[in-house]
């Protein structure tokens, strides 16, 4: 018995090894996201396949953020790294570049055309008054739609065996966010046009205004790195109440002594909590990337209406 034993140990050492390989091979594809949004994105086009971390969480600022050692874990140990690129996180630069090795990065906005708007000066490293990339192109479900075509691409070629199950998720999603661009667009089309001003807390809505036809206004840049001067508040608080804006949003993941004080002096009042930088938790109102649209909509129609 126990010389039997011995003759199959060797068979039995080789299909452990095989057990072993298939379970290695069947392990989800790490994927690391700089922020949530992207985190998201990359999990409905991975499915099953993909286990994906966020560096920066919900409701946390991305502008702002500083770096754990457990980030840098996170970006060695990833098959895919994702950034939104067009300027917005410079931090993960620094901690790419610390990490050392050839990792692969895919950058979502590429393709999209940027918007150009003048930089505050703060955290970009150009000057005040520069024009730079508008980096949060998300804004726009168009565009949203060509972050998920180059995911997919992105997740394809670093996991060539998923690849039929990335393009099958990616098309599903992005109809979705079609029929989603045509509802965000039909309700804005029920506001009057006159009325759809809204006052946010930094300037993260521009892809939005512009695809939507909104007339967003913030104290702050582009970054939120930075307290807006006096004058700018002093500023748009005579715009407020000159044009009779009314609808005035805090953003998640921002202070809001600012815009509270500027919607009490121009007689307005803060209509909720929008969100442009980061999704909420998985118990809030925009855990999703489509859910975020959907959750800043239902603020934002009747607030420019003066129903909210």
């Amino acid at each position: 018995m126990h010389r039997r034993s011995l003759l199959a140990l060797p068979g039995l050492l080789l299909a452990a090894r095989a057990a072993q390989a298939q379970a290695q091979t069947q392990a989800p594809f790490a994927v690391t996201a700089s922020f949530s949004i992207l985190a998201d994105m990359a999990r409905v086009i991975g499915g099953d396949r993909v286990a994906v971390r966020s560096i920066v969480g919900p409701d946390a600022d991305a502008h702002e953020f500083q770096p754990k050692p457990s980030d840098a874990v996170a970006l060695r140990e990833a098959g895919l790294i994702i950034r939104n690129g067009l300027g917005f996180e410079p931090w993960l630069d620094r901690m790419l570049s610390a990490a050392g090795g050839s990792p692969r990065v895919a950058v979502a906005t590429d393709g999209i055309t940027p918007r150009m708007m003048e930089d505050d000066g703060h955290g970009h490293g150009h000057s005040h008054g520069a024009k730079v990339p508008d980096p949060h192109a998300w804004q726009d479900l168009r565009n949203g739609r060509i972050y998920v075509r180059n995911l997919a691409t992105a997740l394809a070629a670093a996991d060539p065996a998923g690849a039929e199950s990335y393009k099958a998720n990616a098309a599903a999603y992005a109809a979705r966010l079609a029929d989603l661009d045509a509802w965000v667009r039909a309700q804005i089309a029920t506001v009057p046009a006159a009325k759809r001003k809204v006052v946010t807390s930094h300037d993260a809505f521009g892809y939005f205004g512009a695809a939507y036809g909104v007339t967003l206004l913030a104290p702050q840049g582009i970054s939120t790195d930075s307290e807006a001067s006096a004058a700018d508040v002093a500023k748009l608080i005579r715009q407020m109440r000159r044009e009779k804006i009314t609808a005035a949003f805090v953003e998640n993941m921002t202070n809001p002594a600012t815009l509270d004080r500027l919607a009490r002096e121009a007689g307005a009042k803060v209509s909720g909590k929008l969100y442009a930088d980061a999704l909420s938790g998985p118990d809030g109102t925009a855990p999703t990337y489509e859910a975020m649209f959907r959750s800043n909509i239902a603020l934002l129609v009747p607030a420019m209406k003066g129903e909210g």
